[in-house]
């Protein structure tokens, strides 16, 4: 079993960096394998909707960053987390707009498995920005893993948030709940516990 962690931050080795790697590290103590994924400081495209991705094979159009590259790992992984920094009491733009294409293309990869959604502040907009990242989940037949407290972190620097005792306990409990989470999924295999086969989607307009 492998889990993805999206850093969604610029700053490689940041604050968000380290809350992922406390997860990641639960997950590795369970036997669980993991790859964090680095945005980086490069420029990432907003989804323009143009659509074309549903007649490439779910490929995105656009080439210039990582996100036919991580649809292609998200093919083969069982579960995700996804972290961002908080700017102006949302996750960063790169983040969403990285989320935004990768789940509008290849949606079918992600579906019915576990993610989670991790979020480092200073201070405050940490519960709004969870929210906004949570969204991609439940539009898409993903269980969301849940802590002891919400997945957030506390902190202007790493050493800070190494010193959010709190926060570094509810990233082990997150990595201990998606660890649970993902050996359940494993038996339910062994059983032939098919997964859930939805209804064939009715497109409801508000305004006719």
């Amino acid at each position: 079993m492998k889990v993805l962690l999206v850093n969604g931050s610029s700053n490689l080795k940041g604050c968000t960096y380290t809350a992922l790697c406390e997860v990641a590290k639960v997950l590795e103590e369970n036997e669980i394998e993991t790859e964090i994924v680095q945005l980086g400081n490069g420029p990432i495209r907003d989804c323009i909707g143009c659509g074309a991705c549903r007649n490439n094979g779910g490929v995105c159009a656009f080439n210039e960053d990582n996100v036919n590259a991580f649809i292609e790992k998200a093919k083969t992984a069982d579960g995700f987390v996804f972290g961002s920094p908080v700017y102006y009491a949302h996750p960063s733009g790169r983040l969403l707009s990285f989320m935004d294409r990768a789940f509008f293309a290849g949606k079918k990869h992600f579906e019915y498995k576990p993610a989670a959604a991790v979020v480092s502040a200073r201070r405050a907009g940490t519960t709004g920005s969870l929210d906004v990242i949570t969204k991609h989940f439940t539009i898409s037949n993903m269980p969301v893993v849940s802590s002891s407290y919400w997945n957030m972190v506390h902190g202007n620097s790493p050493d800070e948030v190494r010193q959010d005792l709190e926060g570094m306990h509810t990233m082990r409990n997150l990595g201990l709940n998606m660890a649970w989470l993902l050996k359940c999924i494993e038996v339910s295999r062994l059983y032939n516990i098919k997964l859930p086969q939805p209804e064939e989607k009715v497109w409801t307009n508000f305004i006719r």
